[in-house]
Order: C-alpha cells, then structure tokens, then sequence
C-alpha cells in the first residue's frame, strides 16, 4: 500500500468510498437521515480547500484522508478494507505532513471511530455541540480530539 497526493481521476473511487463509510460513521451516531453523498458533501464542506491523500494499492483507493495544519477533517475508508491499517496508514501521514498538532472531532456515539482515533495517539479533551456541516439541519454533538504530544526518551 502507498500513500500518494489525490488526483481527479481517483474521484469516482473517493465517492463511492466516502458514500458507504459516510453511512457507516452516521449510522453508529444516530444521524443516518443526515447523509449527503460525497458530490454534495465536498463542495458543502470544502474538501478541496485541505490537503488530500489517498491509500492505493494494486491502483486501486482503498481510503482517504483531508487534513489542514492543525485539523484532520476527513478519513474515510472502504468498508471492504476495514482494520487491515488503511485508515491508521492514512492517519499517521496526515500527521507526518502537518506542520503542528491535529486534532479530530468525533460525532458522538461513533464509539467505533473514538477508539480508532485513541489507539492513533488521540484523546479526548471536550465535548462540543454545533450544526452538521454540510448539513446544518441536523444538530451534532462532537467529541474534539488532539493529538497526544509525543514524547522523547527519558533523560537522566
């Protein structure tokens, strides 16, 4: 597996995987009727305006992830390749690129994804309420992760 800057002809790939983990995440959340697929959701949300990596193998996208300086906004990954590291491969590029630490928000009752994130060196430090972006018919309540510093080795 390689993790490569997107390219506009893996856009059809990056909609039928975000539309199908999409359901996933909302579903575990409680929100299913707010789904919007990925045409209407990257322009909504600004997927472009981050920087876009996908995971490829055998030229294939397995997943992919949108992340600012500080912030990881998007990871998605196609159910089909679910705990095989796609999503961790992913995450620890995102980090690797940022220029300082990111934090995630997590809709609430995804505990699926909050254990995900944990076991990537995220936790929890609030709870916040707000609108679905996108979608801001729907209220969402987040839990807001950061990435846990990392730490040298011992000194003496």
């Amino acid at each position: 597996m390689q993790i490569r800057a997107y390219r506009p002809e893996d856009w059809p790939r990056l909609c039928l995987i975000h539309d199908q983990a999409r359901m996933d995440e909302l579903c575990d959340a409680g929100l299913a009727d707010a789904f919007l697929p990925l045409q209407v959701a990257a322009e909504r949300e600004g997927l472009f305006d981050y920087t876009v990596l996908v995971a490829e193998d055998a030229d294939e996208v397995l997943g992919f992830v949108a992340f600012s300086d500080d912030e990881l906004c998007w990871l998605y990954v196609d159910p089909a390749c679910y705990r095989r590291g796609v999503g961790a491969a992913l995450v620890n590029a995102a980090v690797a690129s940022a220029a300082g630490a990111l934090t995630i928000e997590v809709l609430e009752g995804n505990a699926t994804a909050l254990a995900f994130y944990q076991a990537c060196g995220f936790h929890a430090v609030r709870t916040a309420q707000g609108w679905m972006p996108g979608n801001e018919s729907f209220a969402v309540t987040v839990q807001v992760l950061e990435q846990t510093p990392l730490r040298g080795p011992a000194r003496s």
